[in-house]
């Protein structure tokens, strides 16, 4: 998925997307719930043209991680400007993320992805 985040003329963030990306980087990451210090491991897709983080929402209802309202939800367009099925990015979590003795405190948003999980992209 390659996303791009812009602001509109209301100033809010909206999020493109493009499905099936050319080639595809996978990499296995442990993902720890800051208020249970409980780990998830995932393969999550590394995306250098995604402007954030991402986490499928049913992903993360299932394994318990805490999902923060945003404050000003963000529109997802797909790549032709139209408004994406998965609705808008309505909540966040905040997580320590492991991957070969690297660790790093995240936010990502959480929406609908579909076959991936998580995708890690640039910030």
């Amino acid at each position: 998925m390659q996303s791009n985040l812009k602001d509109n003329t209301e100033g809010a963030r909206e999020v493109r997307r493009i499905l099936w990306p050319l080639r595809e980087v996978w990499m296995k990451v442990e993902l720890e719930k800051l208020d249970m210090h409980e780990g998830v491991t995932v393969k999550a897709l590394l995306d250098s043209g995604a402007m954030g983080m991402f986490m499928d929402r049913d992903f993360a209802e299932e394994q318990g991680f805490k999902l923060v309202k945003l404050d000003k939800p963000v529109e997802v367009k797909n790549v032709d400007g139209t408004n994406n099925n998965g609705g808008r990015i309505e909540y966040e979590i905040e997580c320590n993320m492991y991957f070969e003795g690297h660790v790093e405190r995240i936010r990502v948003d959480v929406c609908k992805l579909g076959r991936m999980k998580v995708i890690l992209g640039m910030l």
